[in-house]
């Protein structure tokens, strides 16, 4: 990713210093183990632990030559350590190294986008509770339905978010494999122990069936996982840049002194960070079929998914990473206009009550199909000729005869539709 979308910590994770010396780590604790098994001699081990060491700018000349990274790795440890390197990579492939490395770092990735969930459910949750009773507008298909709370709005975020922290706990998990196995998976040249005793080390746990690759459905797990979280982020950015439009205008995104909103209108204060986050978000998503197209490879293993993974797991991590930031300060920081949901509101002239209505024209023994007549022909005055609902209701005899007028001003309360708001934010929050 460029840099305007990196953020340094997750930018270090896919740095070539911090792959080798992963790289480096594998090595060593597979001679660790040779050694227990007296595989190597362990006056070797102790020479590879205190000299081990490498030098990217020779690793990058090496391997301009020999077109294979882990030889050229390899050929550079062994500048540093001397005559004991010929121990390095005993019955081992260059797999047992790269993906187990792999799973390491997308363990770190994961570890960082956990850090960003709970950032941004903690800001959601703070919005949620600060706004469970603002009443506003719910809508359907973008058009007026029937009240809501901005709380309970933030309330489906937060819970949205909280499956999604339990996704990538999932995929961590899933992901944490490692596999010292040798060529095709085999074992025949380095014993299981030596794969069970790094992978403990490394925090992974042994991959059962390697055949030479980490079978990639682990991998299309994680990357379609950050792909959800991903459009769970852009459906609020969504929501965010509906609300801020002109003719809405109940929140909108923090515009500081000194920002300028366009260069051509100096009265634009446009929702460029929700924008972002939905780019960031296709992104993302995009990242998801390379992912899957990765399963099959051919036999015991090819490298078509290598080319991929290079590039996938920085700028997926890193994107996402970035996204989850910038979706956390938008939420700490979106500004909420209650005056406007109220105008919103009452914008219809009470058509929002029409269910109630409705439910009680049916509750009073008037049939479905009347009932539903008996009101929308009142609705349909409002719509066409601007009316008041609850005037209107009071006027049509039938609506009258059937409910009274004290039972249709009675069913224009707010209330009645917000009286399970406490118990809803229970159901997300406990007893918050």
């Amino acid at each position: 990713m460029i840099p305007r979308y990196t953020r340094p910590e997750m930018a270090r994770i896919w740095e070539p210093e911090n792959r080798f010396r992963i790289w480096l780590e594998i090595e060593t604790l597979a001679c660790e183990r040779q050694a227990e098994l007296g595989v190597i001699p362990a006056e070797a081990v102790k020479v590879i632990r205190e000299k081990g060491n490498f030098d990217i700018d020779r690793i990058d000349e090496i391997e301009a030559e020999v077109k294979h990274d882990v030889i050229a790795f390899l050929t550079s440890v062994a500048e540093y350590v001397g005559p004991e390197a010929r121990f390095i990579h005993q019955g081992m492939t260059s797999s047992d190294v790269l993906d187990t490395c792999l799973s390491v770092q997308l363990t770190q990735a994961a570890d960082e986008l956990l850090v960003d969930l709970d950032m941004v459910l903690e800001s959601i949750k703070t919005r949620a509770l600060e706004h469970k009773d603002t009443v506003c507008m719910g809508r359907s298909h973008g058009i007026h339905a029937e009240p809501i709370t901005f709380g309970l709005k933030l309330a489906g975020w937060y819970a949205e978010m909280q499956r999604n922290r339990e996704r990538l706990q999932a995929a961590r998990k899933g992901i944490a494999t490692g596999a010292i196995s040798g060529a095709v998976g085999t074992f025949a040249n380095i014993d299981p122990s030596v794969e069970e005793y790094v992978c403990d080390k490394m925090g992974l746990a042994a991959e059962p069936v390697s055949t030479q690759v980490i079978p990639r459905d682990r991998h299309a797990e994680y990357f379609c996982t950050l792909a959800v979280v991903a459009s769970s982020m852009e459906r609020i950015a969504v929501e965010v840049r509906h609300l801020q439009r002109t003719e809405v205008l109940e929140a909108e995104e923090f515009f500081s002194k000194g920002q300028k909103g366009s260069s051509a209108m100096p009265h634009k204060r446009n929702p460029i960070l929700s924008e972002n986050l939905t780019g960031l978000a296709r992104l993302v998503r995009g990242y998801c079929v390379p992912a899957l197209e990765n399963v099959a490879l051919w036999h015991e293993r090819d490298i078509s998914h290598s080319s991929v993974e290079r590039n996938i797991g920085p700028d997926a991590t890193v994107t996402l990473d970035f996204a989850l930031r910038r979706l956390n300060g938008l939420i700490k920081n979106l500004v909420v206009y209650p005056e406007h949901m109220e105008r919103n509101l009452n914008q219809m002239k009470g058509l929002v009550f029409s269910q109630k209505i409705l439910l009680d024209l049916t509750q009073s023994g008037v049939s479905r199909e009347d009932a539903y007549s008996m009101v929308q022909r009142n609705a349909m005055k409002v719509w066409e000729e601007g009316k008041d609902f609850q005037e209107e209701l009071l006027a049509d005899a039938d609506v009258v005869k059937a409910l009274g007028e004290d039972k249709i001003r009675e069913s224009f309360d707010l209330s009645y539709h917000l009286k399970h708001v406490d118990t809803i934010f229970k159901r997300v929050f406990g007893d918050s």
